[in-house]
């Protein structure tokens, strides 16, 4: 029975397939930051010089989210609300150490275990770049390590002198709030429950970067889906057509941060007109058309019989997936 009201089970497979078919699903999505979020690699912000948009020629360095920075936290997501639901158990599946290899988290977003075993990710998330230029973007904190009583002074403890002030500062890069990262996520071969599972994982996840326990505040909105039979534009474009887009309607208002209903309908009308260039089959849900598909979302995500129909049935495929695939891949190895 099919959980989605709304929407064709034409997009959707009935089974997961163990080859490619052709069939995607695009999530359309804009992260926009809501605290001091970190995207790094080596101390430094992850940051690319690049043409500012596609008609402005202008080049601007721009704020990277690489692709795991995005991945990662939305699959762990998906993992603990699996064993929040008693479909998977603590011990059975450890993330990075000991895949199960049979529940949905391992045949949806892939795992590779060595010689026991591997499969490739269905979805495909790419690096996502910052709307305004790194400059406008960021800001410079100094950190520090207070004592017992709260102060940067020593009391004399183990060698130290009273009084004396502490050397243990350090100064460090964060991104501002209402940054925006235009990211489409790419589902390939979605079943229904595969779709379901990995649209509620981006609506549910709220931390990205590196310190997620303190800050990292990142929220998910999603402006539509597009269902094609081949992938679509690069986030670094769409990005470059909100830029243009937002730079015509005078919408860019550095240092100012950009005003989210602003950054939304300049994404519907650049992802719009970028699909219409398109060379592949597609059917879009952008805009009014996208809002009855949500509301069909929420309905079921909104509720633990909703969560757990999704579950149950994410998890009959994946376990069906694996004894059909992976326990063969498994023996033809062993006996080779």
């Amino acid at each position: 029975m099919p959980l989605l009201k709304t929407i064709d089970a034409k997009f959707f497979h009935t089974e997961i397939p163990y080859k490619p078919m052709g069939k995607y699903a695009h999530f359309l999505t804009v992260r926009v930051t809501e605290s001091y979020p970190l995207f790094q690699t080596d101390g430094e912000l992850n940051k690319a010089r690049v043409r500012a948009g596609i008609e402005n020629k202008n080049t601007i360095s721009r704020l990277a989210m690489f692709k795991r920075k995005q991945s990662t936290p939305e699959r762990l997501v998906g993992r603990e609300l699996l064993r929040t639901y008693d479909f998977v158990k603590p011990e059975e599946c450890e993330y990075n150490v000991e895949f199960g290899m049979d529940n949905p988290d391992c045949i949806i977003y892939g795992f590779a275990i060595g010689d026991s075993g591997s499969e490739k990710s269905k979805v495909v998330v790419d690096t996502a770049f910052s709307i305004t230029a790194f400059d406008e973007s960021h800001e410079t904190f100094t950190l520090n390590a207070p004592f017992e009583n709260g102060t940067m002074a020593s009391k004399g403890e183990k060698g130290g002198k009273p009084g004396e002030v502490t050397s243990r500062i350090n100064q460090q890069d964060h991104i501002r709030p209402q940054v925006f990262f235009p990211s489409i996520v790419t589902l390939k071969d979605p079943t229904e429950a595969s779709f379901l599972y990995v649209f509620n994982n981006i609506l549910r996840t709220r931390h990205y970067g590196a310190q997620t326990t303190r800050t990292g505040r990142v929220r998910n909105e999603i402006i539509g889906v597009v269902f094609a039979d081949g992938e679509i534009v690069s986030n670094l474009r769409w990005t470059q057509a909100i830029y243009d887009q937002m730079k015509t309607s005078s919408t860019l208002k550095a240092p100012d941060p950009l005003d989210e209903d602003d950054v939304a309908e300049a994404a519907k009308v650049a992802i719009q007109s970028l699909m219409a260039e398109e060379f592949i089959v597609h059917t879009d849900f952008i805009g009014n058309d996208f809002q009855a598909l949500l509301a069909d979302v929420k309905a079921l995500t909104a509720s633990e019989d909703g969560i757990r129909s999704i579950l149950s049935q994410a998890d009959q495929e994946a376990k069906a997936y694996a004894q059909k695939h992976i326990g063969k891949k498994k023996t033809t190895k062993a006996g080779a």
